[in-house]
């Protein structure tokens, strides 16, 4: 079992920055690979970005390249994301999750992950 605590979200003006934070406990958590994704009402969630467990590759949509960056702190047991430039369409409900067994064809699909968080709100508006 793996429990996730989101955290780091709020209301920001375009342009500006958030970190958000995806804190693990209760499993080996260097193990799993970890994704964020965002969700918007009467839409299906959405991957951002993903880095794997076993060597730290990362991975990201098309929507977030050049913007976001997403890391990990295995002694810490805690993801990253680091967002900028941040645009309207990036609001939403910014949750992580931790799945095994993901490769390039399945890490953006939310239902591939095992473990999630309660999410947070990322707001962006002038």
């Amino acid at each position: 079992q793996l429990q996730l605590v989101e955290s780091g979200g709020g209301l920001v003006q375009p342009g500006g920055s958030l970190r958000l934070s995806c804190a693990a406990s209760g499993s080996t958590f260097d193990y799993y690979a970890i994704g964020w994704f965002r969700q918007v009402p009467g839409k299906e969630r959405e991957g951002v970005s993903c880095i794997s467990g076993t060597d730290g590759q990362t991975y990201y949509a098309d929507s977030a390249k050049g913007r976001f960056t997403i890391s990990r702190d295995n002694a810490k047991n805690t993801v990253y994301l680091e967002m900028s430039s941040l645009k309207p369409e990036d609001t939403g409900v910014y949750y992580c999750a931790a799945g095994t067994h993901l490769n390039m064809a399945t890490m953006f699909i939310w239902n591939q992950y095992e473990y999630w968080g309660q999410g947070t709100q990322v707001s962006v508006s002038s």
